[in-house]
């Protein structure tokens, strides 16, 4: 099942459940999912593929949001926002640990041949490619520099 039918599907049951928090989340999400069907250039369809990307950022939006409104001693809304990144992360595959990314660039170095912090964009996009949705960009940016160093 696609992810944005999943979605869809999810919306019901929460509305059985009454759980708010999640019917918001939800919806949200499913609203975002149909702006980038109908965007100009997508052909009314959606692969799950970008739909990861667009959950991906939305968590990241959220923590982001999360961050600010602790430093801003508004752990009420900080809360509320980490209950809907919650949400959004079921959907999105388990995040790799740094070890096991750092042995993933390991390989993509030995395949690219690169040796020197010069060739960084080599090896960042392919990294970028292969770990898309399972980590995090800076993550794997701070690993490749790194390693090349």
């Amino acid at each position: 099942m696609a992810l944005f039918e999943q979605v869809s599907n999810d919306i019901k049951e929460a509305m059985k459940a009454h759980d708010k928090v999640r019917l918001e989340t939800l919806r949200n999400i499913k609203k975002v999912f149909l702006e980038a069907k109908t965007a100009p250039g997508a052909n009314d369809t959606l692969e799950d593929a970008d739909a990861l990307k667009i959950l991906a950022k939305l968590a990241k939006q959220g923590k982001e949001s999360a961050a600010t409104f602790t430093q801003q001693n508004r752990q009420d809304l900080a809360d509320a926002e980490l209950a809907q990144v919650s949400v959004i992360e079921e959907y999105l595959p388990k995040q790799l640990s740094e070890a096991e990314i750092e042995a993933v660039v390991k390989e993509i170095i030995a395949q690219t041949g690169a040796s020197s912090i010069k060739e960084m964009g080599k090896v960042m996009g392919v990294a970028s490619k292969q770990l898309a949705g399972k980590a995090d960009g800076r993550i794997i940016s701070t690993i490749v520099k790194k390693l090349l160093a």
